[in-house]
Order: structure tokens, then C-alpha cells, then sequence
């Protein structure tokens, strides 16, 4: 048998074996769901139909305005925690040769387009506190 054609067989039995498991785990899950749709008592009461809201019964709308400042906070949150993200690969390549002033213009860019954001976050307003 050529070593190509022995080579394909173990590369399609090792997905056989990766697929085996993915059908194992839905028949499980499966198996699990449909048991306890058996088991389970069917009891219907009104209580049991309310709403839960941590343990307090429902009152009002269901509508709550929310200050659109704590999403802004957390959207700038989120920004800066993207920019380190970005930052730690970033110091890796740099010190690889051949990449050294490439990435350091890359970056400037990158922090460049974050502090004009900042900037413009400060000057609305976004970042004091009321």
C-alpha cells in the first residue's frame, strides 16, 4: 500500500474518532433532557408562572430605564482591554529581529487611534463621575 493512501487513513480515522465523540456527547445531552422530561413532575401552579426576579415578586413595567453612561464605561472598559490584548503579543514579535521598526510604527498607530479616542471620551464628558 503507497504511503500516501496509509497516511490518508490515519488523518480520516483520527476525525472518525473526533466525530464519534461530537455524536456521543449529543446522544448524551439527548439522553439527559429526554430523562428528565419523564421524570419530572408536572405541577403547574401560578406561583410557579410568575416572573422571578431574585427572589422579589414582580412589581411595575417590565421597562427600566438605564443611564446610557455605565455602557460607555463599560465600552471604554472594553477598548483598553482589547489595547492589552493587542500589547503583550505586540512586545513578543518586537523583539524578533527583522520586525523591530515596522511593528514600533504599527503600534504608535494603533495607541495613536486609542488616545484619540480617550481624548474624545474626555472632552464629552464620558469620564467624570456625577
Amino acid at each position: 500500500m503507497p504511503e500516501s493512501t496509509v497516511l490518508a487513513a490515519d488523518y480520516f480515522q483520527s476525525y472518525s474518532v473526533v466525530g464519534l465523540l461530537a455524536v456521543v456527547g449529543v446522544l448524551f445531552v439527548a439522553v439527559a433532557f429526554g430523562a428528565g422530561r419523564l421524570l419530572r413532575p408536572v405541577v403547574p401552579t401560578p406561583e410557579k408562572l410568575l416572573t422571578y426576579e431574585c427572589g422579589v415578586d414582580p412589581v411595575g413595567e417590565g421597562w427600566a430605564h438605564t443611564q446610557v453612561r455605565y455602557y460607555v464605561y463599560a465600552f471604554l472598559y472594553v477598548i483598553f482591554a482589547v489595547d492589552s490584548v493587542f500589547l503583550f503579543p505586540w512586545a513578543t514579535v518586537f523583539a524578533a529581529p527583522g520586525y523591530g521598526a515596522a511593528t514600533l510604527v504599527e503600534m504608535f498607530v494603533f495607541l495613536g487611534f486609542l488616545a484619540v479616542g480617550l481624548l474624545y471620551a474626555w472632552k464629552k464628558g464620558v469620564l467624570t463621575w456625577e
